[in-house]
């Protein structure tokens, strides 16, 4: 019986969150063109998923930040990435992003993401932020 071996990336992301909001970043890239998802990039051969993580936040919005807590591996097909969420908090820098990258950022109450659940760039934005109001 043979068998397709699937090869698949590997995304982290982070979720941030200030009082009772969440930061959110709108893609710009074209297959997720206006998507909101959490700050978050694949990981390059040679780094850590923590690595990258904090990398990939600082990128996107001017954050500088340290890991509190992996939330969750989220993967619902083989060809997607698994995407490795974290929980951080921020630890310096200021709002900030590459407007070559990405379209706006913004921080959003929960009740907003919820209502804009259509608008986001897949099931784990919302999932992580869930599991971040659990823990909280």
């Amino acid at each position: 019986m043979n068998k397709e071996v699937v090869k698949t990336s590997v995304v982290a992301g982070v979720v941030l969150q200030k009082d009772d909001t969440y930061l959110l970043v709108q893609e710009k890239q074209e297959r997720a063109y206006g998507l909101w998802n959490l700050p978050a990039g694949r990981v390059d051969v040679g780094d850590t998923i923590e690595q990258t993580a904090i990398k990939e936040t600082k990128e996107e919005s001017g954050y500088d930040v340290k890991l509190i807590k992996k939330i969750d591996i989220f993967q619902n097909e083989a060809e997607e990435p698994a995407k490795h969420a974290f929980f951080a908090e921020i630890i310096g820098g200021e709002l900030a992003y590459p407007k070559e990258e990405i379209l706006d950022a913004r921080w959003f109450s929960y009740e907003e993401i919820t209502t804009r659940k259509d608008k986001l760039r897949g099931s784990w934005v919302l999932e992580s932020i869930d599991k971040v109001r659990e823990m909280t």
